[in-house]
Order: C-alpha cells, then sequence, then structure tokens
C-alpha cells in the first residue's frame, strides 16, 4: 500500500465511492460528496489497512504513519485557517470509524477532540460564546474518557445529573457557562480518580488515542455479535475518519440531524428524519433528548406542537431538500444522511444507502424501477432476500381487544407478544430458554446487541426514530416502540410502571412497532397480505430467476402456504409425519410388532387408505406441479414406546404382553440411529413398507386424474441410498407396484423414481446411481452431517466457537459447506449427469431456503431447490439474484 491517508474536502478528495473496501463506506462517501461539491467539513481518511497493522502492532499505531497524520492534519488546517492545539483559534477535529459496511452504533466516535485548559479560552473568544466553549468542553472530556481511556460512563452521567439538581433544573441546555466550567473541573478529578493521571492537556496525544480507541473498538465484543448476526469478515477491519468540527450547539440558528430521503420504515417517498435546535449529533441518535420533525407534514401528521425545522429553518432546509434530491440521484439509491448546521451554515458529514425494513425495501425498490431511477434487475437486486422474513409472519388483529397501557414512537414496524424482561443478558438467556421475550430499556447502546437480537420486540422509554434501539431494530427486523416517555423503568426492582399499572419481569407484553403502541397482554394475530409491492418484486423476480423453486410439505396448510408463495412443486414429502397421527400410530406399532410379512401386511392395509387419502389431498392442491414423496426414512423404534407409563397403554393397543413389547424395543434400539436401520433398508428387510406407500401414491394420482383430468406427476424418492443395487431393487418393487395399479384403474400416469444422495458415497458412485434414477435430490441436511462426521443436534455445544474462530465462515447447517459438503454435489451432479443427460437435479434440506446456498446451486446448474413454506418467497428473490449475478 503505497498510502495510509486520504485527504477530502476544500477541494482535495483522494477517494471516492468506489473505495469502500480502502477508505470505508464512511470515508468513501465523505470524498464523494466532497467531489460533486457538497459542503463538506474536510478531513483525512485512515484506511482499512492499518486497521490490521495496529493489531498486529499489539495495539499501536504504526509509526510510518505518523508523518502521513501530520500532512492530514495540516490539509484541515489550510482549509479552515484554524491551527490544531492554537490557544488562540483552535482547530478541533471529530474522530469517527468508517467499516466498509455500516454497523450503526457499533464502533466509537469522539467529538471535539483538541481542547484543553489553554483552547478552550480561545474556542470562547472565537465563538463569542463561553457557554458554547465549555459545553464542548465537558462533552470532549465525557467521551474521551468513556471511550478512550475506558472509564466508566455512569459517573460522569451522576455528576451531570447532580449539577442539574443543584442549579434546580432539567435540561443540559439550562446549565451555563459558570455551571459547565464546573463541571468539566469535576469530570478531569473523576478521570485523575480512576486513570490514576491527569487528563492529557496535549492535542496530538488525544488524536492518536482516539485513533487507537476506534482501531480497538473493532474487536470489541459488541462489534463482535455485530459482525456475526451479519456475517461481515474480521479481517475487513475500520478505516478511520478525522474531519474538522462543525457545531451544531452554537444557538438558535444551529442545528444537527439525522435523515434519510424516504421513509425507512415504509418507503414513502417522502423525506423522513429528526433534528435538534442547539445541539450535537450524539444527542440525537443516543436518544439523550427527544428530537423534533424534520419536515412540517410530518409534525402535522403527529399531531406535535414542536416546530419542525422545516418552519424554524426554512432556508437551511430548502437547501438541505435540494442537496437529498441531489444524493438519492447520485447514488440511486435512499441515503441516510448526517447534518449539522453552524450559524445558519449547512454541512453534510455523513451519507450512506440507509437501513430500511424489508416493507420499505420492496417499496423503494419497486418505486426506483418505476421512476426509472434503477433498472428492474436492479431492483430485484436491492432487496436482501433473507429481509422478506420480516413480511412473510402475522401482524396484530386490528379487531382483537386491546388493553394499551402506554404510546412511544412507530420506530420498527411488525408486532410481538413475549415477557418483558429489562436487561440483555437475561433477554438472551430466556430466549436461548425457547421464551419470547421483550427487551425494555430505558435506552438501548451498543452492549445491548445481543439481547437485542434475542428478542422478539423492544421497547425504550427514551430516544427517537433514529435512536440506537430504532436503528439497529430495523436492520435485525424486531418491532420497536422508543420514546414511551411514559413508562418509568426500575431495573433494581425489574419493574416498569405505566400510570397506575406495574409491569413485572415475566409479565407479557405486546408491541405494535407500527402504531407504537404498548399493550398489556397477549394480543392475537393475522395473515399478512403478499400483494402490491410484495408481488411486484416477485414478478420481477421470476423473469430473472431460472431454478425452479419448490416446497418441503407434507400438510394440506402448508402445500396452500407454499402455493400462496409461489411454490412450483414439492420437493420433499415426508411420509413419516403422516404415520405419528394419534389415529394411525397404532397399526404402526402392529407393523412392526409383527413377526412375519403377513403379519405386516395386515397392519399396513389398515394405512393404505390414509395414506392414500394423504396423497391425493396433496395431489389436488399442487394441481399438476411435480411432487416428490420420500418414502418411510426413520428407523422403526420412533414409532415405540419408550417410557415405562406408555408400555402397557400401547401393548394393549397392541394385542401383545408387555414383555413382548419390551423385548421388541430393545431388538430395535439403536446406538447411532442415523446411520442404522433406516431409509432404503427398511425398503429391503421390510418390503411391504415400500409397497404399500407405491401403491397408495399411484393410487390417489390415478384417482385424482380421473377427478381432475389434471394428471398429477409423482416423482417417488428412495432415501439413504448408498449403492446402485439397494436402488435398483427397490425401484423393481416400485415399477411392479405401478404396474399392478395401473391395470387395476385402467389407466397411466407418468412417474419418476429416484434417490436422495444424503451420504458421501452415494455422491461419489453417483454415475452407477444414476443408471436407477431419474432424479437426484440432494438432503443437505443428512450429507452435511455424514461428511463432516458432526451430529446437527449436537454441534450448538461448539459450533457457534468454530464460527468465532474462523474454522467455518457460516455454520455448516444454515449454508452449505462449499469446499466439502459442496464438493461432493459438484461430483455427483456431473457424475450422474455423464450416465444420465436428462437427470433432475435439486436440494430438499433445509439449505434450500438460504439465500447463499440458492446462488452455490445457480453455480452447480442444478434444477431446484426446495424450502420450507415459509421460505419460497426468500428463495425465488435469490434464485433471481444468483441468476442476475451469474450473468455479469
Amino acid at each position: 500500500m503505497s498510502r495510509s491517508v486520504y485527504r477530502f474536502g476544500g477541494g482535495a478528495s483522494d477517494g471516492g465511492d468506489g473505495d469502500k473496501a480502502l477508505l470505508g463506506g464512511k470515508g468513501a462517501n465523505l470524498a464523494e460528496m466532497a467531489s460533486i461539491g457538497l459542503p463538506v467539513p474536510p478531513g483525512f481518511t485512515i484506511a482499512t489497512p492499518v486497521c490490521a497493522a495496529y493489531y498486529d502492532a499489539g495495539g499501536c499505531i504504526p509509526d510510518r504513519i505518523a508523518s502521513e497524520l501530520n500532512e492530514g492534519i495540516a490539509h484541515i488546517e489550510s482549509v479552515t485557517g484554524k491551527r490544531f492545539g492554537d490557544a488562540a483559534d483552535p482547530l478541533l477535529v471529530s474522530v469517527r470509524s468508517g467499516a466498509r459496511v455500516s454497523m450503526p452504533g457499533m464502533m466509537d466516535t469522539v467529538l471535539n477532540l483538541g481542547l484543553n485548559d489553554a483552547t478552550v479560552a480561545g474556542l470562547a473568544a472565537t465563538s463569542g460564546d463561553p457557554r458554547f466553549a465549555w459545553d464542548s468542553y465537558r462533552r470532549f472530556v465525557q467521551m474521551y474518557a468513556d471511550v478512550v481511556l475506558g472509564l466508566d460512563h455512569g459517573a460522569f452521567e451522576e455528576a451531570l445529573e447532580l449539577a442539574k439538581e443543584d442549579k434546580g433544573v432539567h435540561l443540559d441546555t439550562d446549565l451555563d457557562a459558570g455551571d459547565l466550567e464546573a463541571l468539566v473541573t469535576r469530570f478531569k478529578a473523576l478521570v485523575e480518580e480512576e486513570w490514576g493521571k491527569p487528563f492529557p492537556q496535549g492535542v496530538h496525544d488525544q488524536l492518536r488515542g482516539a485513533i487507537g480507541a476506534v482501531f480497538g473498538s473493532w474487536q470489541s465484543d459488541r462489534a463482535k455479535v455485530y459482525r456475526r448476526l451479519n456475517s461481515i469478515p474480521g479481517e475487513w477491519g475500520t478505516a478511520v475518519n478525522v474531519q474538522a468540527m462543525v457545531f451544531g450547539n452554537m444557538g438558535d440558528t444551529s442545528a444537527t440531524g439525522v435523515a434519510f430521503t424516504r421513509d425507512p420504515a415504509t418507503g414513502e417517498r417522502a423525506y423522513y428524519g429528526e433534528y435538534l435546535i442547539n445541539a450535537q449529533g450524539e444527542d440525537v441518535v443516543a436518544g439523550i433528548r427527544t428530537p423534533q420533525y424534520l419536515t412540517k407534514a410530518a409534525r402535522e401528521k403527529a399531531g406535535a406542537k414542536a416546530v419542525s425545522m422545516e418552519e424554524a429553518l426554512p432556508e437551511v432546509y430548502a437547501e438541505l431538500a435540494r442537496v437529498f434530491d441531489l444524493l438519492e440521484r447520485h447514488y440511486r439509491d435512499m441515503q441516510d444522511i448526517e447534518f449539522t448546521v453552524e450559524r445558519g451554515t449547512l454541512w453534510m458529514l455523513q451519507t450512506r444507502s440507509g437501513k430500511r425494513t424489508a416493507k420499505a425495501a420492496l417499496r423503494i425498490a419497486v418505486e426506483m424501477a418505476d421512476e426509472g431511477l434503477v433498472s428492474e434487475e436492479e431492483a430485484v437486486l436491492r432487496v436482501d432476500p433473507a429481509a422478506l422474513d420480516q413480511l412473510l409472519h402475522p401482524t396484530l388483529d386490528p379487531d382483537a381487544t386491546r388493553e394499551v397501557i402506554a404510546k412511544g414512537l412507530p420506530a420498527s414496524p411488525g408486532a410481538a407478544s413475549g415477557k418483558a424482561v429489562f436487561d440483555a443478558d437475561t433477554a438472551e438467556r430466556k430466549a436461548a430458554d425457547g421464551e419470547a421475550v421483550i427487551l425494555v430499556r430505558v435506552e438501548t447502546s451498543p452492549e445491548d446487541i445481543h439481547g437485542m437480537h434475542a428478542a422478539k420486540g423492544i421497547l425504550t422509554a427514551r430516544g427517537g426514530m433514529t435512536s440506537h434501539a430504532a436503528v439497529v431494530a430495523r436492520g435485525m427486523g424486531r418491532p420497536c416502540v422508543s420514546g414511551a416517555g411514559s413508562v418509568s423503568i426500575d431495573y433494581k426492582a425489574r419493574t416498569m410502571r405505566v400510570g397506575g399499572k406495574e409491569v413485572s419481569e415475566g409479565d407479557i407484553i405486546t408491541l405494535d412497532g407500527a402504531t407504537g403502541e404498548v399493550m398489556l397482554g397477549e394480543v392475537p394475530t393475522v395473515q399478512p397480505e403478499l400483494v402490491g409491492d410484495f408481488g411486484r418484486l416477485m414478478e420481477m423476480a421470476d423473469m430473472a430467476r431460472r431454478l425452479r423453486i419448490r416446497t418441503n410439505a407434507e400438510t394440506p396448510n402448508d402445500c396452500h402456504t407454499a402455493r400462496e408463495f409461489g411454490a412450483e412443486g414439492i420437493g420433499l414429502c415426508r411420509t413419516e409425519h403422516m404415520f405419528f397421527d394419534a389415529a394411525r400410530i397404532s397399526a404402526v406399532r402392529q407393523m412392526i410388532l409383527a413377526d412375519d410379512g403377513e403379519g405386516r401386511r395386515a397392519a399396513l392395509d389398515k394405512l393404505l387408505p390414509e395414506q392414500r387419502a394423504d396423497f391425493a389431498e396433496i395431489f389436488r392442491i399442487m394441481a399438476g406441479l411435480p411432487v416428490t414423496i420420500r418414502l418411510l426414512d426413520p428407523p422403526l423404534h420412533e414409532f415405540l414406546p419408550h417410557q415405562e407409563h406408555e408400555f402397557v397403554e400401547v401393548a394393549d393397543a397392541a394385542g401383545v404382553d408387555v414383555a413382548t413389547l419390551k423385548r421388541r424395543v430393545s431388538e430395535l434400539h439403536e446406538f447411532n440411529p442415523m446411520l442404522g436401520h433406516r431409509g432404503c433398508r427398511l425398503g429391503i428387510t421390510y418390503p411391504e413398507i415400500y409397497e404399500m406407500q407405491a401403491r397408495a401414491i399411484f393410487e390417489a394420482a390415478c384417482d385424482v386424474a380421473a377427478e381432475t383430468g389434471d394428471a398429477p406427476i409423482p416423482e417417488v424418492m428412495v432415501p439413504l441410498v448408498a449403492t446402485e443395487a439397494e436402488l435398483r431393487i427397490i425401484r423393481e418393487q416400485i415399477d411392479r407396484t405401478a404396474k399392478a395399479v395401473f391395470a387395476e384403474k385402467g389407466r397411466s400416469i407418468d412417474y419418476l423414481v429416484g434417490t436422495m444422495i444424503e451420504l458421501p458415497r452415494a455422491a461419489l458412485r453417483a454415475g452407477d446411481i444414476a443408471k436407477q434414477a431419474e432424479f437426484f435430490s440432494f438432503g443437505t441436511n443428512d450429507l452435511t452431517q455424514t461428511a463432516l462426521g458432526v451430529s446437527r443436534d449436537d454441534a450448538g455445544r461448539f459450533l457457534t466457537a468454530y464460527v468465532e474462530q474462523g474454522i467455518f465462515a457460516r455454520d455448516p447447517f444454515v449454508s452449505i459447506d462449499e469446499d466439502g459438503v459442496g464438493e461432493l454435489i459438484r461430483i455427483a451432479a456431473d457424475r450422474g449427469r455423464e450416465t444420465t443427460p436428462g437427470l433432475k437435479l435439486g436440494i430438499c434440506g433445509e439449505h434450500g431456503g438460504d439465500p447463499a446456498s440458492i446462488a452455490f446451486c445457480e453455480s452447480v446448474g442444478l434444477d431446484y431447490v426446495s424450502a420450507s413454506p415459509y421460505r419460497v418467497p426468500i428463495a425465488r428473490l435469490a434464485a433471481a439474484q444468483a441468476a442476475l449475478r451469474a450473468r455479469t
């Protein structure tokens, strides 16, 4: 790397939007805004590779960049006319992180750097406002102590609250210059007490400390959790942006704000944001003060009385609106913008593609395509497939009775019910135990990230629509109600009070993130309507994709749901789920306990009409689409009792004595059932089972064809095949049964016979197995278990550590292990098609709903993926994106 520091502002721009990997998102966008003529305070960016060098040097800033840092400061000085550390007219800077992808609230920031006991007087003189100067100094000491020195933030907050109590005021802005000077003295004393040294006065020492702290925050616990949740590689590192300070806290003509060019919750094409008069940016995002609306229309819609920015600073607002439009056209996406107004002058501090809800992402993508701002293909690529999950689940029933106990801001849409909990650790622990929880906080901080992810919803007493809680919740798809000022939270008692009602930890509450309402108890839900923007995006996706999308389903309800979501057939119908029905389990157990084939057939004859009815209903729902039916797969012992109290009841129902039943259970016991007597091994040793199932399939298909005139397309799948001989023997059974049924029914239908590839040997010998198969369906769940030698049920004990330490890039049970399991799939696909050129190929494991795995399937040239019903839309969109990216 030839250089480490890149300038921007004041006519200089060493980088641009295309340099995000090097400069981070913030740095690249600052350089880009400066290059197109927007008012950006001058500064410089320390490139991301320096982050790795910082850690390689044991947590030290490399000496080699010292001269470049000095040049960067000199650039800012030349543009501003101020000098860093000058007691008469000091240059102050901010130090912010900037990873290549946005990580809101995860990384640390230091503002007003350059203030000390000498420069504060110069700032007071040049600004003509001693209160402003001392307020800036107290903010700097407090922030530096927290971020750089690692001191307890609460002690400084307590000192600030005591200062307001002594003065008899409620707001920070009510403290005068003398109060703030005294507070700075108290803050510096706190630093010396806790740190053991005086607060640093050297401005270059301050700068190096802040840069080190920002690099250090890349490996903070909260940043690691965020990266893991969002699949951000740790080796990317963060850039650091050093920028001249502009001040929104210089009186009533100064302000700071956060805005979006469109509504990030709904996608509406309307400016959306908040601002605070006489404040710094951290006041808005931290939720310390409740901000005001940006536009007059938003204020009137909310019924708020406080003056909007459009009304308070009309000329600045008009300029800001012009910048909004310019940035959206330039970046061709909704922008998330931070700005400051210093004595009537607008300064742009940041722009980036805005985080948005799935609902907003859909609307923005579709409307931008309609506006001609992006192509339909770009619109398809703009929406995160996994985010669609936010739209595919119930919302509150509008007709249900609700006991509303509080109302805050509708910070992130959706609805959730759960037990109230008051800290992130409890939320994570209870969620791991399977409990639905709502995280209730005065305000959230980056340290709460793990609890926010575990919770079903988030409620805060303070903060606005762009607070930490709101931004993070929207990105996670969690409903959030923020700024519920009537809620009083007692962390020690673990309660919250609203009016005369008290909610204790464990009590159920409901949040409606669309209205901001907080309700006592659980409120019923209704299914979402998947029309409008959703339907339009799916149409565009379907035009672009190559892969077909099927579903894993075996109940009528799942089949109907999948069809509504656009499934093009069933890729996996698990017949064993049909056997566990209470009305059928006795016949299954009678079959298992039978001593010979005749006894097994007698029991199976009772199941035949039930199975036939199951398949007929599925064929009717799927209406001529292919239906892959997997023959019985699990070991037989799963159908037998295992608890002592069950034996008498089961023995009586089966007509055997308890001793006989226990002996049979013992005979069927397996040490490793996953690798035992299951799948095709059952079909070979107990051929009556597969014969009954095949007959049920073909009889149902013939009956439905006669009834509807629309012939079903059954695909009979044989599980756990390892050899060609196994599949050949069972295929002969299936074909014989089909021939007999067609003769009896006086009609025939087309059908396929294939196998599930879930063993490494089957993948390696796919060329031989394909001689007996017309399709392969990769059972990626079991193929992952057998290939890695890892039990999915037990892997949770160590897989997280494996992912955190980089042994696996992702959980292999979530995304296909492309180097291992993926290689087996490639081998099987190539060898199978070499033997049978028309061989149909698909996957039916849970990976079929994972976008990364779908992209892999596209690269291999599979014909379809099969996903659970609610993941069908995700698969449709992911398949389209994979196809579009494959063309570029």
